[in-house]
C-alpha cells in the first residue's frame, strides 16, 4: 500500500531522514517506533505530503502521491486537533460536510461515534466538556468518519493513564480489524506496539535500524531496539539531554 524509498529530509540544515527505505502492505498494522526527535513525525508529515522530502519517493499503491490520495487517508492527531468552537459531530463530520448535507453527516458521526463506544448525547457537546480519554475517542471517531484506506496515528496514547491507555489502543486495533485499513502508528509507547502493530519498524538516526514482526521483537538481538524496548539508559542509545 505505501512504499518509501531513499527517503531524505533535513530541517534547518540539519539531516533528519538520511535514506529511509519502508514497505507497509494493505490491510497491515505498522508501528513506527524510536526516541523523541528520533524522526518519525517528519516521516509521517512527508508520507502526508505536509512536507516536501530532499529525495527519495514515496508510492501509494504502486503509483506516486497525489492530491487525490487524502481522500483516502484519516489522521488521529497527537493533541486531538478537534475544534473548540464546533460540537462534536461536526468534528466527526467535518470532512462530510463538503458533500453530504449537515443531517446526513450528523447521522454518520453518531453512528461513528459509536463505533468507539461513545454514545449519541455526546454528540452536541463541545470539546472543552469532554475528558481526555473522549476527546481520543472523537478524534478516532472523526478519523473513520469518511471510511477511509489509511489511516495514521500520532502518538495516540499520550497524556493518558494507563487503563485509558489500553482502552484507545484496544479500539484503534479494532478499528483497523473491522474496517481492513492499513494502518501507520508512531509511538514511543510499548504497550500500543504489543496492543496494534502487526509489523514493528524502529527509526533511529534517519534510518529505520530494524523491521520484523511484532513477534520477533522480544528475541532480536539488535542492541538498539532491545534498549529501547527495555527502557534501560545502559546502550548505544545515548540522550540527546
Amino acid at each position: 500500500m505505501i512504499k518509501i524509498a531513499g527517503l531524505h529530509k533535513a530541517l534547518g540544515g540539519k539531516p533528519v531522514l538520511q535514506g529511509v527505505d519502508l514497505q507497509i502492505g494493505k490491510g497491515e498494522s505498522c508501528v513506527i517506533i524510536g526516541g523523541s526527535g528520533a524522526g518519525k513525525s517528519v516521516l509521517i508529515k512527508c508520507i502526508l505530503g505536509l512536507m516536501t522530502p530532499d529525495g527519495g519517493t514515496i508510492t501509494i499503491n504502486d503509483a506516486p502521491r497525489t492530491r487525490d490520495f487524502m481522500d483516502d487517508i484519516g489522521m488521529l492527531f497527537q493533541g486531538g486537533a478537534l475544534f473548540d468552537s464546533l460540537p462534536v459531530w461536526q468534528n466527526v463530520g467535518f470532512k462530510l460536510l463538503r458533500g453530504a448535507d449537515k443531517a446526513q453527516a450528523r447521522d454518520i458521526a453518531i453512528t461513528k461515534l459509536a463505533q468507539v463506544g461513545l454514545t449519541p448525547d455526546i454528540a452536541d457537546r463541545y470539546p472543552s466538556e469532554l475528558s481526555g480519554g473522549m476527546l481520543k475517542r472523537v478524534g478516532l471517531a472523526r478519523a473513520i468518519a469518511a471510511d477511509p484506506k489509511v489511516i495514521f496515528f500520532d502518538e495516540p496514547t499520550t497524556g493518558l493513564d494507563p487503563i485509558m491507555a489500553g482502552v484507545i489502543n484496544d479500539l484503534i486495533r479494532q478499528v483497523v480489524a473491522d474496517l481492513g485499513v492499513t494502518a501507520v502508528t508512531i509511538t514511543h509507547d510499548i504497550s500500543s506496539v504489543h496492543a496494534i502493530a502487526d509489523k514493528v519498524a524502529m527509526l533511529h538516526d534517519g534510518v529505520i535500524r530494524w523491521i520484523g514482526p511484532k513477534a520477533e521483537i522480544a528475541t532480536a538481538t539488535d542492541p538498539y531496539l532491545k534498549q529501547f524496548i527495555l527502557g534501560s539508559s545502559d546502550g548505544p542509545i545515548r540522550s540527546r539531554w
